[in-house]
């Protein structure tokens, strides 16, 4: 599966994208009790939801061990993740973050869903160290209410996911492998996959590798692209497994002029885009988020032969 690049050109330039991002769920609503997607923004399953509702007076939920929901006393054990009670908490801790991926769950008492996803993102604090996980409890109180409608939050779990006191992406009615794949896509300092930032950065790659004689396989993608999201975990993987024989890096054309006009080069008008280089020359190249025919396309360009 692969998406056609312009459909994610941004209409301005790319410094520009982040006010754009600041207009996603800007219906306004004077009321906050019952929060609620207008029928025009409905983008989830019915039963893959759960309205936030501010009467803090919510019934008791019974929990398991495997499914301690958040705001129980299992959470307040997982010191990984950071409970904020109001808007300044929030602010602070995006802020003490600094460059840092902070993904933040906004979940409910009485969501089965919440209770649901919460342990996944528990499993993944205690992995990933470089990234900030924060869990806000829309009914908690009045101050969560407010941040929650300050934020723009109507239905939960919702995740939000900032760098630099910025909103870079947000996901509503995920299971936990969209979660995995945000966050490694959005979070990722894995030394094993080269982050790239522009055609200078490409070229050097290059020049470092062909003494070596590495396979080098570069993917290529935009920031908000689901299926470079969905093979990104993929990615990462067999970064670590074939260390030996192969460079992993990676580039989203929409970071800035630079990248996108590397894109335009290349002739790359869907991503995701895998480029085989080898000797400092183009062998190949992959469209698409198959993770078998990834794998396959690799050990083809690395000289194995493969039969399907």
């Amino acid at each position: 599966m692969a998406t056609t690049i312009t459909n994610f050109l941004p209409r301005v330039p790319p410094s520009s994208l982040s006010s754009s991002l600041q207009k996603i769920n800007s219906t306004s609503h004077s009321q906050f009790p019952i929060l609620t997607f207008p029928s025009s923004t409905n983008l989830l399953r019915p039963k893959s939801r759960t309205k936030v509702s501010t009467n803090s007076r919510t019934p008791n939920v019974v929990v398991s061990k495997a499914t301690a929901a958040p705001g129980t006393k299992k959470a307040e054990r997982d010191e990984k993740v950071q409970q904020v009670h109001s808007v300044e908490e929030f602010d602070e801790a995006l802020r003490a973050a600094k460059n840092k991926l902070v993904v933040v769950e906004f979940a409910a008492s009485h969501s089965y869903h919440s209770r649901k996803i919460y342990p996944f993102m528990v499993d993944l604090s205690r992995t990933c160290n470089d990234v900030v996980f924060l869990l806000v409890m829309g009914d908690e109180s009045e101050k969560t209410q407010e941040l929650c409608k300050r934020e723009k939050i109507e239905q939960v779990p919702h995740f939000s996911f900032y760098k630099s006191m910025e909103k870079i992406h947000e996901e509503e009615g995920i299971g936990p492998d969209q979660l995995v794949g945000d966050v490694l896509y959005y979070g990722d300092n894995h030394s094993a996959v080269v982050q790239l930032h522009s055609r200078e950065d490409v070229e050097k790659l290059i020049e470092d590798h062909k003494v070596d004689q590495k396979l080098i396989v570069l993917d290529v993608g935009l920031k908000h692209c689901g299926p470079c999201v969905k093979v990104y975990p993929t990615v990462i993987k067999l970064s670590k497994q074939m260390t030996e024989s192969v460079v992993f890096a990676r580039m989203n054309g929409d970071e800035n002029d630079s990248c996108m006009q590397f894109l335009k080069d290349m002739d790359v008008v869907e991503v995701p885009t895998f480029l085989f280089i080898r000797d400092g020359e183009i062998c190949g190249r992959y469209v698409g988020s198959g993770k078998g025919e990834l794998i396959g396309e690799i050990l083809r360009y690395q000289g194995v032969r493969v039969t399907y």
